[in-house]
């Protein structure tokens, strides 16, 4: 990753903090905070992005599902693009690349939380062989109401104990 992958990764989320309820942050983070958590992601995770012609147009990463011990094996994933980028396939390619990734890594299950509605992203889920699992209702408030959010999930690799 350079600088300029995490500048349009974070000009690419800025539309999605600001003008949408896809993520519940309000405030869209800098290129150096965007570089700093790809760096994170990557320590145990990963980041992947997309670029045309030299451009970042989307990217997809993981990281913990939750702080605690037992959930080291879950993953959270998410995928962002360019609104030009939105509608053909670039999405379910991050995604698999990404699903394969976190699966290589030993990671078991992938988790993904939907901001409701969002028709786009739950097809996307499903056609991934995610699940949908629950909804947390009324969890989040952003853009003057309350947001539900449904979450999927998706095993990898087997149920047997996880590789050491």
């Amino acid at each position: 990753m350079t600088p300029l992958d995490a500048a349009g990764c974070a000009a690419i989320y800025g539309h999605y903090v600001e003008q949408s309820t896809a993520t519940f942050e309000e405030a869209a983070p800098s290129a150096e905070e965007m570089a700093a958590r790809i760096a994170s992601a990557q320590e145990r995770h990963a980041w992947i992005v997309a670029e045309r012609g030299g451009t970042i147009v989307g990217y997809a990463y993981g990281g913990p599902f939750k702080a605690r011990a037992a959930y080291r094996y879950s993953c959270e994933v998410s995928v962002y693009l360019d609104a030009p980028a939105r509608g053909g396939g670039l999405g379910r390619t991050l995604y698999a690349a990404l699903l394969d990734r976190m699966e290589s890594l030993g990671l078991r299950m992938a988790c993904g939380g939907v901001t409701m509605p969002n028709d786009a992203s739950v097809a996307l889920h499903l056609a991934m062989g995610f699940e949908e699992v629950g909804t947390y209702r009324q969890i989040g408030w952003k853009h003057g109401a309350w947001r539900d959010v449904t979450w999927f999930q998706k095993p990898l690799g087997g149920d047997g104990p996880p590789r050491s």
